[in-house]
């Protein structure tokens, strides 16, 4: 069947290819910048920013989707389904200028419109997946049905994420050598949460991440007493399997229904570090 309504965000969502898939979501490119050299999002593996980083001691850059990104992918898809509308819900306007590209590329075009998610990765891909489940239940809808939908889930969609070390906060010029060097004796792990679009440092937990993760995954969880229907956790590379394991145990513990896991790309991992983890549910 032909597809009334067509869904599209960045690659900064982190949506698992297999998902954009089978729901037919296009990703905008973003990127990543190794020194002089700019690379898309999602063509290298996100372990070579860790490498980049214990080679160099720098953190790659990032970049949001650029204006040709977004004409090329909204032509093609016009091109191919010049019936459909297309739904936009970036990546959030707050923490990347993405969004200001993608309205550029849209205007002027009535079968385009544009959200901002607030989100960013696991949160973004959690408001992308059950806009798309919500369309693929609502074949019928059009997009003044689909709209309210996408935005009524936004406004319920909340994330966060525990990093590891502050080493890279230190390497994107966030924390200057003594907090780093204190911060890593006492194994101090930063929790930063989205507010609104913008990423706020909420709390600090301290000991392995083993024990900090559930600790943070019940105190958000019990905080915003989140649907325990759902829940999306996503981790940058290095991250233990003995900490995994502990993030999904204490979902199940909670009375979450459906635990879903995503490997972070180059962008939220080039922000968050290595042996990091978020996580993304609904109220």
């Amino acid at each position: 069947m032909i597809p009334s309504i067509i869904l599209v965000a960045e690659t900064g969502s982190d949506i698992p290819r297999h998902l954009a898939q089978c729901y037919g979501i296009h990703l905008i490119p973003m990127h990543v910048a190794f020194g002089d050299v700019t690379r898309a999002d999602n063509t290298f593996s996100p372990e070579e920013i860790c490498t980049y980083y214990d080679r160099t001691g720098t953190v790659p850059r990032t970049r949001a989707a650029t204006l040709e990104d977004f004409e090329a992918v909204f032509q093609a898809i016009h091109a191919q389904h010049p019936k459909a509308h297309i739904l936009y819900l970036a990546y959030s306007a707050a923490a990347s200028s993405s969004f200001q590209w993608g309205q550029m590329a849209a205007k002027g075009k009535d079968y385009i419109t544009c959200l901002d998610t607030q989100q960013v990765s696991a949160g973004q891909c959690l408001v992308v997946l059950q806009v798309a489940k919500a369309l693929q239940d609502h074949p019928e809808w059009t997009p003044a049905q689909a709209v309210p939908a996408a935005k009524e889930i936004i406004q319920r969609t909340r994330m966060c994420f525990v990093i590891r070390s502050l080493g890279f906060l230190r390497g994107r010029g966030r924390k200057n050598n003594a907090a780093v060097l204190c911060g890593n004796l006492l194994r101090i792990h930063p929790c930063i949460e989205m507010d609104h679009g913008h990423l706020r440092s909420a709390r600090k937990y301290q000991g392995s991440m083993e024990r900090v993760i559930p600790r943070m995954i019940r105190e958000y969880a019990q905080r915003f007493q989140l649907d325990r229907r759902l829940l999306w956790l996503g981790v940058t590379p290095r991250l233990s399997p003995s900490a995994r394991r502990a993030a999904e145990d204490t979902a199940w513990q909670l009375g979450f229904q459906q635990v879903h896991w995503l490997q972070t790309g180059g962008v939220i991992t080039s922000h968050i570090g290595p042996g990091s983890l978020c996580m993304a549910g609904m109220v």
